[in-house]
């Protein structure tokens, strides 16, 4: 199995280039990492041997080698290779490429043009693209890192093909050391547990992974090598991937509230960990505690809702770090809680109600009259006071008339003893395992 960045020494490599680049591939065929899409039976593959390529949304982390692929690919194709990015390009730009491209055509030649930060387009500029694609001016190939069905245009992806690329695995990144050291000929200076701890820092970064190694050797003395504190040390830690604006946001947010809502403390607990590591911002996090106590345990436990508040009041008091222990205390409280989603499919199925049957008037029975007419028209008539009923209940409608008894609040039929005490065999089964 080749490398991602498996080339071989260059011949001349120009002065102060970096690793990362003189270790491209030469051909798919050494890309690694990416085996559903370069490998003898992947995506890519098949379709350069069907002699046709497509339109195409290379969609994935950074440094998965979407770059590279798309110029290997122009080279396998026999395409000129035009590449922009959407962060200097504007209109004028291109329209620039597109005569290139429109030239080139007549003299026989296609275009893969190539467009880095594609979601950084406007969808005006995106669909500037559409009739350069449809009438075979170019063969788009676009990158991002963000998910295409929210930042692409309907039209553009459906005259283009999504292609996911996937974070390099601690295999990957461990070859592309080898391969590292090999170019300089001179082993990393580090020891086992070193080593270990820069393939996680890569994060799945092929290029992170060779630009934490330049920094390596810019750092070790003669004879000098690293252990895991001292490659702390050096590179100062690689900052989490995560914008907390995109993908890698709402990505973790997600599992936080679903690792909650499923129970499982010590899932919450890290994805928690994640969000505050990556500065995720502690009052964002404090409301979307409330919103897990309120949507997902409700009137199961209503001590939940308190538990929430008042870590917010906490962490308003004490700040960073005092406060983020905090919001630890209520995750884990909330996914331990007993769960209940009544008063949230109550509440939806009440407003759908609301919506579809418009301004009926109430019942008469139930309103007041405080005028004489209003006495005629029998508003308040046959109004039984339930403080007065047998129970304290009368039992009876509340509803408009047009409407008709309506049920939304189903509250689980079992009792919440139930659920406890099942959660309770449930952590102590757990325990147990545990040792």
């Amino acid at each position: 199995m080749g490398d991602l960045f498996n080339t071989g020494k260059p011949e001349a490599a120009p002065i102060g280039q970096p690793l990362a680049d003189r270790l491209r591939p030469k051909s798919l065929s050494q890309v690694v990492g990416q085996e559903h899409l370069t490998g003898s039976e992947g995506a890519l593959t098949r379709m350069i041997r069907s002699g046709s390529l497509g339109s195409m949304i290379f969609w994935g982390p950074p440094g998965t080698g979407k770059t590279t692929v798309a110029r290997l690919l122009a080279g396998e194709t026999s395409l000129a290779f035009e590449q922009i990015s959407a962060i200097f390009t504007g209109v004028a730009d291109l329209k620039k490429v597109f005569e290139a491209a429109r030239l080139r055509r007549t003299n026989g030649r296609q275009t893969l043009l190539f467009v880095d930060e594609i979601h950084r387009f406007n969808r005006a500029q995106q669909d500037g693209f559409l009739p350069v694609m449809e009438d075979g001016t170019v063969i788009l190939v676009g990158a991002t890192t963000e998910n295409p069905s929210f930042e692409l245009n309907a039209a553009l992806l459906s005259r283009a093909r999504v292609l996911t690329f996937h974070s390099l695995d601690e295999d990957s990144i461990a070859k592309l050391l080898v391969r590292a050291e090999e170019e300089e000929g001179r082993p990393l200076p580090l020891d086992e547990d070193a080593r270990a701890a820069l393939i996680r820092m890569a994060d799945g970064d092929g290029r992170a992974s060779l630009t934490l190694c330049e920094e390596i050797w810019r750092a070790a003395a003669p004879d000098e090598v690293f252990d895991a504190a001292g490659l702390l040390d050096v590179v100062q830690r690689r900052a989490p991937i995560y914008d907390k604006g995109q993908d890698g946001h709402y990505n973790l947010i997600s599992a936080l509230h679903k690792s909650v809502r499923g129970s499982d403390p010590d899932a919450a607990l890290y994805y928690l960990a994640r969000m505050f590591d990556a500065g995720e911002d502690p009052l964002y996090l404090g409301r979307r505690l409330v919103r897990m106590a309120i949507e997902d345990i409700g009137l199961a436990d209503p001590q939940a809702l308190v538990v929430a508040n008042a870590a917010k009041d906490a962490y308003d008091y004490l700040g960073s770090p005092e406060g983020e222990l905090a919001f630890a205390q209520a995750c884990v409280y909330l996914a331990t809680a007993p769960k209940s989603n009544a008063v949230y499919s109550a509440f939806k199925g009440a407003m759908r109600s609301a919506k579809e049957h418009g301004s009926l008037l109430p019942p008469k029975h139930i309103l007041n009259a405080p005028t004489k007419l209003m006495k005629e028209e029998n508003y308040g008539a046959g109004y039984r006071y339930d403080h007065d009923e047998p129970d304290a209940f009368s039992g009876q409608d509340y509803f408009p008339e047009k409407m008709g008894r309506q049920r939304f609040y189903d509250p689980p039929e079992r009792g919440f003893e139930r659920e406890i005490r099942k959660r309770l065999e449930y952590w102590a089964k757990l325990r147990k395992e545990r040792g």
